[in-house]
């Protein structure tokens, strides 16, 4: 009878261990190429993503177009969704440059401002954001990465999680309307 209890409370402690582990924006210091969102959002840029629940299967497909601009030293996205549904949504995201690295983030359904970092070609940022499903709204904190490809795609994955747990992932990939050179 103790081995079964002793097995489980490994295995607890092996699940608990490995969600305490995670990776660090700044573990893509030395990567290339360098993203920089200013530089990367600057212009019109399309995206193509969906939203998978828990067991992968695929809840909702969008597209989103993004303008972004510069203004007084204020990055703003403007970002319009069309999901295949039919829905609309819009969000814009105003980033504010704190040094090389950090970002104050602000969007106009995001209650507080967050903090995000970006290092080589990797961009995150952790916030609260509270989604409609179904006929209730649950708020979920949003684990977002980016990934800057050499082709100058930028992948997008974003975790939805309650209590820990990732309920939900997002994919999407966004390419510039014209290519910025650097």
């Amino acid at each position: 009878m103790r081995k079964p209890v002793h097995a489980t409370v490994i295995a607890l402690l092996v699940v608990f261990l490995a969600s305490c582990s995670s990776v660090d924006v700044e573990d893509y210091a030395d990567t290339e190429p360098r993203l920089d969102i200013a530089e990367y959002f600057t212009g019109s840029t399309r995206a193509w993503g969906m939203v998978q629940d828990y067991s992968g299967e695929v809840q909702r497909r969008f597209t989103v177009t993004i303008d972004g601009r510069v203004e007084n030293g204020t990055l703003i996205l403007d970002e319009d969704f069309v999901f295949a549904d039919g829905e609309t949504d819009k969000r814009v995201w105003r980033f504010e440059r704190i040094d090389e690295h950090r970002w104050v983030g602000t969007a106009n359904d995001v209650e507080e401002p967050i903090e995000a970092r970006q290092y080589g070609y990797a961009f995150h940022m952790n916030y609260p954001l509270d989604v409609a499903i179904g006929d209730r709204t649950i708020n979920f904190t949003m684990d977002d990465w980016m990934y800057l490809q050499p082709d100058g795609r930028l992948i997008n994955r974003t975790a939805m999680k309650k209590f820990g747990l990732t309920l939900g992932e997002i994919t999407l990939v966004f390419q510039q309307a014209t290519p910025r050179s650097k």
